[in-house]
């Protein structure tokens, strides 16, 4: 007898395990979330939002495996108040808005740190130049209501972001800090 019809009758007795549930979706309330970014230039901070982006969100704590997040930055959309810098950002010597309109965050694979600390471990996209990276964030969920803030600090030289004489750090830090408040709901 040949083992294989009883490997087959065991496989078919055997009940099968449940796939793990996919974790919901959250929509972003963009009333009242915020993407920022800050640095310094010229030994003087300076901070910035991004006014348009959008994240299509999977969470689930109790089942991170089936968690995700792909948010999608309008990079020409960049504001800090100053008119000159405003101005700067989307040209070819930092964001090149023109050729890389966008900028992309993907995440399918995080980390519970306890206590509503998480790490969520992805690829960042911008100008077309992808670097993994680590966004270690917090978050507390109420009913139907989760929030969110988290902090990614990154060389912004890694990204080819500042071209000649701001390729280095003289004028403009290569230190930028992103900062990332949401509010979304479950849907």
């Amino acid at each position: 007898m040949r083992p294989y019809p009883l490997a087959l009758a065991i496989a078919l007795s055997t009940p099968a395990l449940a796939a793990p549930a996919q974790a919901p979706t959250w929509t972003v309330n963009k009333q009242v979330s915020k993407l920022g970014f800050s640095g310094t230039m010229n030994g003087q901070p300076f901070a910035g939002i991004f006014r348009h982006w959008d994240a299509a969100i999977r969470f689930d704590p109790k089942s991170i495996g089936t968690s995700s997040v792909t948010a999608v930055i309008d990079m020409g959309s960049a504001k800090t108040g100053d008119q000159t810098r405003d101005e700067a950002l989307p040209t070819a010597g930092w964001f090149a808005a023109a050729a890389f309109p966008r900028a992309t965050f993907t995440s399918s694979q995080f980390k519970d740190l306890g206590g509503g600390r998480y790490q969520a471990i992805g690829t960042l996209a911008i100008r077309n130049v992808k670097r993994p990276v680590v966004m270690p964030f917090t978050l507390k969920i109420a009913g139907n209501v989760a929030t969110m803030q988290g902090v990614l600090n990154v060389d912004r030289r890694l990204f080819g972001v500042g071209q000649g004489q701001f390729a280095t750090g003289d004028t403009v830090a290569t230190a930028v800090r992103i900062n990332v408040n949401v509010t979304a709901k479950k849907i």
